[in-house]
């Protein structure tokens, strides 16, 4: 595109007024949660046209270990295509913040891209694969708010799964305190350690999010006072994202996300959302438990693409052909 130029941007103080007012996603509070967290890193790819910024999109670099080779190395991950000024040409912007972005996350020794959350299908489909990227068959889910109250939605087995949890004296709330936070984040990472590509930030940067108004911890407890599981979500729009659900193993570890989902979705009804978006159900198999369990809610399943582009040639060409059409 003619008369188009990409920066990228890697400290808050350099971010255009138009990031500001994106979409939580592509938006200056979610630049500064990464800037915070000592595990990731931020950067913003700025398009520039005729004197005026006509899109931005933003890229956290995440540092992750493993137990597996190479124990150590870096993610890209990206949500949604970014933001646009109107009347431009979305796909042709799109693609070149794309390429910026990649070859800067090659320079960073970045083991893969992940892309997903694209506001249709098959935006930017081109471009990805222009870009050496390749789609994965994926499921997501989203409960609608704003016809009906939650509860009118439930299934038969999920409002039997609630009532048993109430008369096992379990409970939902808002967080209160930071302590909250590093108690659910260490049940989320006990979670993530058995599932692949989960990543979970540290404390610091969900409590920059939460004093920026854009995230909220709900927990739950049992009889006692005892944390047994929570949900956090954080708000873009009229939507509100369900990031993370954990609960701790036990008696009550199914009883316990119930509640914690119930939470938060009677929170974002009251709160006047749209949607509760689940941001993370999986692959979608034949037999898939959590995403069972989240339709329990009365959700609608979406079949969707999440896009990865691994920085080492090989390697990317057998995933594309493994994963190919």
């Amino acid at each position: 595109m003619n008369g188009i130029s990409v920066a990228i941007i890697t400290r808050s103080d350099e971010l255009p007024p138009q990031a500001a007012a994106g979409p939580f996603f592509h938006g200056a509070a979610l630049f500064r949660a990464l800037e915070a967290d000592p595990r990731q890193r931020p950067y913003m790819a700025v398009a520039r046209g005729g004197g005026r910024v006509v899109a931005h999109m933003l890229v956290a670099l995440r540092r992750r270990g493993s137990l597996l080779p190479p124990c150590l190395f870096a993610q890209g991950r990206i949500y949604g295509e970014g933001c646009y000024a109107p009347g431009c040409d979305r796909e042709e912007l799109f693609g070149l913040m794309l390429r910026a972005v990649v070859g800067r996350l090659r320079r960073r020794l970045c083991l893969y891209v992940e892309f997903s959350d694209q506001s249709a299908k098959m935006f930017g489909y081109g471009r990805l694969r222009s870009c050496g990227f390749f789609p994965v068959h994926w499921m997501e889910i989203h409960n609608s708010l704003h016809s009906r109250h939650p509860a009118l939605r439930l299934t038969a087995p999920m409002r039997a799964l609630l009532s048993r949890a109430r008369r096992a004296g379990l409970e939902g709330r808002p967080a209160s305190a930071d302590a909250d936070y590093d108690e659910f984040l260490s049940m989320a990472r006990g979670h993530a350690r058995l599932r692949l590509g989960r990543f979970v930030p540290g404390g610091r940067f969900f409590r920059q999010l939460r004093d920026a108004g854009c995230c909220r911890l709900f927990v739950v407890t049992a009889a006692g006072g005892r944390t047994v599981g929570g949900s956090l979500c954080v708000y873009s729009g009229a939507d509100c994202h369900l990031w993370y659900l954990a609960s701790r193993p036990g008696l009550h570890m199914r009883r316990a996300a119930a509640v914690a989902v119930w939470t938060a979705a009677a929170d974002a009804y009251a709160r006047g959302c749209a949607h509760v978006r689940f941001m993370d159900v999986g692959l979608p198999f034949r037999r898939n438990r959590l995403r069972d369990f989240i339709l329990g809610f009365g959700g609608k399943p979406v079949g969707t693409y999440r896009w990865f582009c691994c920085t080492i040639g090989w390697v990317n060409r057998i995933l594309s052909w493994i994963y190919r059409e």
